[in-house]
């Protein structure tokens, strides 16, 4: 397998402050990458060093296996689409796509070829004429990626490009990118602090936090079976205990919540008798009213609201010790008689949730 993209160690620190710290990591050919972290990890800033935007203070960026190291933005086989796009509003779509070929001196004839090429492969066919302000926010984004594609770059870099689109737009562009994505075949890299972003479009996801990389892996790696306290926070929604432990083994645990619940759950080492841990469940692993109750961890709690979102509808609960913990509803509509103020039984098994040391 080719890499497009190859970072080796790279430090970047401005005064005494390190915002990419030791970061190493490949993105093959042709494939999806994103960076998911909150605002101010060094997502950014690591994008603007691949880009030749930023110099990093040590480490070797490779693009193709080309050293970048002192190469100019200009010269580097990449190009970015911002959040807010910054298309041309003077100019109509074909002269924003043919801004960078211009530049590069490409003749006329060439331009007007490729432009309508890259026009049909994003689906706008016909659309050059068009200005700017007649265009919907979905067209906007494509004729900024247009843009920056037809240069034919090794690598596209994007930059929260959903951002600043209204909630229901930006879950059709997530489909929207991953489909061009593939039909394109360039390789992107893609910056964002929304997980749904990252976890539905990507081949693979790096979580950074505090300039580092927590965890590299598919979407499915990282929500399944996080390997830090922090991706399991992250990366999806999920419930926490913390607890006391009283026996483990190299595969699970057994601890008593702060609360005072004795739960069984998996682990991925082994924790010394005493010591305190945190446990994280998915809501979607909590059962409601389970009939076959054979090893779950079960107990009560009380619907303080139901939270109604179609097919991820969820129950706001709490327990007698008022600790909230959120449960997904079934879409068989077997509960539908539950309400708010009813006390339920949940339970879930023991493979289902994580235990790392104590956060505290």
């Amino acid at each position: 397998m080719t890499n497009d993209l190859s970072i080796r160690n790279v430090v970047k620190r401005f005064g005494d402050f390190t915002a990419v710290d030791d970061v190493t990591f490949d993105v093959p050919t042709g494939s999806f990458f994103s960076i998911l972290g909150p605002s101010g990890c060094g997502k950014t800033t690591l994008l603007r060093m691949v880009a030749g935007f930023e110099e990093p203070t040590s480490g070797a960026i490779e693009i193709r296996g080309k050293d970048m190291l002192g190469v100019p933005p200009n010269r580097r086989p990449v190009n970015l689409v911002f959040q807010h796009l910054a298309l041309f509003p003077m100019m109509n779509v074909e002269e924003n796509i043919a801004f960078g070929l211009k530049r590069r001196g490409v003749a006329s004839a060439e331009i007007r070829k490729l432009t309508e090429a890259i026009l049909e492969r994003v689906d706008l066919p016909g659309y050059g004429a068009k200005q700017i302000n007649q265009l919907s926010g979905g067209q906007k984004q494509r004729v900024a990626i247009a843009r920056a594609l037809v240069l034919n770059p090794s690598v596209l870099l994007l930059d929260e490009p959903l951002g600043a689109l209204d909630l229901k737009l930006r879950e059709q562009m997530k489909v929207e990118l991953k489909k061009l994505q593939a039909k394109v075949g360039t390789t992107f890299i893609y910056i964002t602090h929304d997980q749904s972003e990252a976890l539905v479009m990507s081949d693979r996801v790096a979580v950074m936090n505090n300039g580092r990389f927590e965890q590299m892996g598919t979407p499915q790696e990282l929500y399944g079976k996080p390997e830090t306290p922090f991706v399991a926070q992250f990366v999806g929604d999920t419930n926490k205990w913390t607890g006391t432990v009283t026996q483990s083994s190299a595969n699970d645990v057994s601890l008593t919540t702060d609360e005072g619940y004795a739960f069984r759950s998996k682990a991925y080492t082994t924790f010394a008798q005493g010591s305190r841990v945190d446990l994280f469940l998915r809501p979607e692993a909590m059962r409601i009213e389970p009939r076959d109750k054979d090893g779950l961890n079960l107990f009560e709690v009380t619907v303080k609201a139901i939270l109604f979102d179609g097919a991820n509808s969820r129950l706001l609960t709490v327990t007698k010790e008022e600790h909230e913990l959120i449960v997904t509803l079934p879409q068989n509509h077997k509960f539908d008689y539950i309400k708010p103020g009813d006390r339920i039984t949940v339970g879930w098994h023991p493979d289902s949730g994580t235990c790392f040391e104590a956060q505290e």
